[in-house]
């Protein structure tokens, strides 16, 4: 299939990104996976080639090239495990945001840093108590002469671990009406007073991810460290989910073409009955009926993705892919499983941890519940 948004450019760099994977990635995964946590000097390695961050304009370090170099990177990361996830929220949901909304000041001083894999970011918004309804988060910044004091907690926070910078969504107003306006962000620093991490949590699936437990405590965050206007945080935060919302759908399409690809090899390999399991009708039927949902998928997915580097809303039809896309890969990755018989349910089989891996995609990024009230309400429903 030809891809409207691609040109020799991105092609020419997913090679080189492919032939670094293939380098540094691919051959210690596993071993990622045994240690739960990818170690800093992957993203450093990421950040002295250029995968970091690339569209930050070229006076804070970036290559300042279009989003398809960053849907590229997302695809090619996925392809190697969906633990890498953490670069891909670095590179094109947390840092956007200082890219947004951020003073000159606060771009000099945390962009550069993040293009090299110096800085590791994060961003906190789900507490314990909310989850998806961010107006009614209870964390609270109360303003004390220079400084912002921030007490609260968060929870499911990707990269919580290794985060260096923190975007923290907090109430500064408590009463305000409608409860939305009172949401503001702050970039809480790695030493900042106040600031401790709580327990790397246990998941069942993205092992080598450092998901973690965020506490606030009294923590000191200098005003210059509000990140745009204060009360003005969920309006950024909606802003930018459609963005967030994309690179979760491309990870999906891509764990689906994985997952299917390595499926189509085993079954043609594998023998049953004196004969392969590719040989047999249902084996077809079900590898029939995943070709088409993948190429039916892509296509919906890469006419988003040139929409959404146009500039376009797409909001509706990103919640659309969104859904879709993650309940196509976690049913393919059952059917896959499956066709792999009993040794799809062994760990020397990748199929067994994707199957793991592919399920938080539908709750992370707005749960696809939410989605479809997304998308009825813009039908006017």
């Amino acid at each position: 299939m030809k891809r409207s948004f691609l040109n020799d450019d991105h092609e020419m760099f997913r090679k080189s990104l492919r032939k670094f994977l293939e380098k540094e990635a691919y051959p210690f995964y596993d071993q990622w996976e045994k240690d739960r946590i990818i170690p800093r000097s992957f993203w450093t390695k990421m950040g002295d080639q250029g995968f970091l961050c690339p569209d930050v304009e070229e006076k804070y370090g970036g290559s300042g090239v279009d989003w398809g170099f960053a849907a590229v990177i997302n695809e090619e990361l996925e392809r190697v495990g969906s633990g890498l996830i953490g670069i891909g929220l670095h590179n094109d949901i947390v840092v956007p945001y200082i890219t947004a909304y951020g003073t000159e000041e606060q771009k000099q001083r945390w962009l550069p840093r993040c293009v090299t894999g110096e800085i590791i970011t994060a961003i906190a918004m789900t507490e314990p108590g909310t989850g998806s309804d961010l107006a009614g988060i209870k964390t609270t910044a109360k303003l004390e002469g220079s400084h912002y004091i921030i007490n609260g907690q968060k929870t499911f926070i990707t990269n919580g671990i290794h985060a260096d910078l923190v975007i923290v969504a907090c109430k500064t107003d408590l009463h305000a009406k409608p409860k939305h306006k009172g949401v503001s962000l702050f970039v809480v620093e790695r030493d900042t007073p106040g600031f401790t991490r709580g327990r790397k949590l246990d998941k069942v699936g993205l092992h080598c991810q450092d998901t973690a437990e965020l506490i606030f405590e009294g923590c000191r965050v200098h005003k210059d460290n509000l990140l745009g206007e204060e009360g003005k945080g969920f309006t950024y935060l909606m802003k930018k989910l459609q963005q967030e919302r994309l690179v979760v759908a491309i990870g999906a399409q891509a764990a689906a073409e994985e997952m299917f690809k390595q499926t189509l090899n085993y079954v043609k390999n594998r023998e049953a009955f004196g004969r392969p399991v590719s040989q047999f009708q249902n084996t077809q039927f079900k590898l029939a009926e995943m070709a088409t949902d993948i190429e039916m998928g892509r296509a919906f997915l890469d006419a988003l993705i040139a929409e959404h580097m146009a500039g376009e809303n797409i909001v509706t039809k990103v919640s659309m892919a969104k859904w879709r896309l993650t309940d196509t890969a976690k049913r393919i990755a059952g059917e896959c499983m499956q066709l792999h018989g009993g040794y799809g349910y062994m760990e020397e089989y990748e199929i067994a941890r994707r199957y793991r891996d592919i399920p938080v995609a539908s709750i992370y990024a707005g749960t696809n519940e939410i989605m479809k009230v997304i998308i009825a309400k813009n039908l006017g429903l």
